[in-house]
């Protein structure tokens, strides 16, 4: 409100209705909410005398013409600069601003094909960087004093010991309830050691690996990707770039390194948690002994599936690890960009994991399978 002008002010006097002061956007919005609903409480037929608002916008010309109802008043005392304004507003029709285009097939196929680019983008950017990780490999074969060892070794402890307690903790829990919900349908049909069979092939196999997958990518693989979206913002990339720093050898190299190297011992670790915990539930569901559970479980669980197992986690790691530098290394410079990446690693990388393990139970439907 420009000084020297009063504030917007509106009193009713019987059946007229006087408007003064400053009725634009700036000053309307100090106290629209008494406005309005003391133009909402005018009569129909009411006396209206502007004659004494010193300054009208748009938006004081909506509220004016709306609270007529659309149409012009029987008594109106109004400046003539003041009734082209509202004229003006009165002449735009209810349907003049621009409306969302419907979503009819041409949106539909502009969608697809803006997904379809974006997908073929990351491929090609993911593509790039496996073969720049293969010449760093390559690199370091003749050269394996630079092979960054400490980097490695730091990683294999934020992403390996460090996510030891929350995946004991989840395993055992997952292996209790698990036991506890096989172990009620199995007394029905008086199939009780069977439970070994279920708890040993599911958690061997399949649970333990896609359980700490889904754990790291969302620990480890967040961290990461926030990491190297942080080093973007702060341009430290830019920084290694400049010093003659490969920054794909000494920020993606360990990474990758230490989840291959990390995640089996991981999935062993929680596997291991987890049957316990299956086995304190089945003792106490079924009166199975421990003792018995362990040594009947190498019986009929085959070693093969360890082994299908510790591939798998080597795998996911692997996967896990170079979809959150790929999403890290993209991040441009600002904040929303560093949280959306972020986002589309975490969920990108479970959904990659689970298509890889899809892929596994089909090649692998024969191993470690007793008929």
């Amino acid at each position: 409100m420009a000084p020297g002008i009063a504030a917007a002010s509106i009193r009713a006097v019987g059946t007229r209705l006087e408007l003064a002061g400053d009725w634009s956007l700036n000053s309307l919005s100090r106290d629209i909410d008494r406005i309005r609903r003391t133009l909402a409480s005018a009569p129909a037929d009411a006396e209206w005398d502007l004659s004494a608002v010193v300054r009208l916008d748009s938006f004081g010309a909506i509220l004016v013409w709306r609270a007529w109802g659309e149409r012009w008043p029987g008594t109106l005392e109004l400046q003539p600069e003041h009734r082209r304004i509202i004229e003006r507003t009165a002449a735009t029709p209810a349907d003049a601003l621009p409306k969302p285009a419907l979503f009819g097939p041409r949106a539909a196929l502009t969608s697809l094909g803006n997904s379809l680019l974006g997908f073929i983008d990351h491929a090609l950017h993911f593509i790039a960087l496996l073969g720049q990780l293969f010449l760093d490999c390559l690199h370091l074969l003749r050269h394996p004093r630079q092979f960054p060892l400490a980097e490695v070794s730091a990683s294999v402890y934020k992403v390996g010991v460090k996510a030891m307690p929350v995946a004991a903790m989840v395993g055992f829990l997952i292996g209790v309830v698990l036991s506890y919900l096989s172990s009620l349908q199995l007394k029905t049909f008086g199939a009780d050691l069977f439970i070994i069979n279920i708890l040993g092939l599911g958690i061997i196999r399949e649970l333990g690996p896609v359980l700490v997958s889904v754990l790291v990518a969302g620990r480890s693989g967040s961290a990461m990707t926030a990491q190297l979206g942080v080093m973007r913002v702060t341009e430290e990339i830019d920084a290694l770039a400049a010093m003659g720093i490969s920054r794909s050898q000494r920020l993606v190299l360990p990474k990758v390194v230490a989840l291959m190297f990390a995640m089996p011992l991981l999935v062993l670790w929680t596997s291991s948690v987890a049957l316990l915990g299956g086995a304190v539930s089945a003792w106490v569901e079924l009166g199975i002994a421990p003792v018995f559970f362990l040594e009947t479980l190498p019986r009929v669980v085959p070693i093969a599936n360890l082994y299908i197992g510790l591939v798998k986690g080597a795998v996911f790691g692997l996967l896990i690890a170079l979809v959150a530098c790929h999403f890290g290394l993209r991040v441009q410079p600002n904040t929303e960009s560093l949280s959306a990446s972020t986002t589309a690693s975490v969920v990108s990388a479970i959904t990659i994991v689970i298509l890889a393990d899809a892929a596994f139970a089909i090649a692998t439907r024969t191993v470690g399978v007793v008929s």
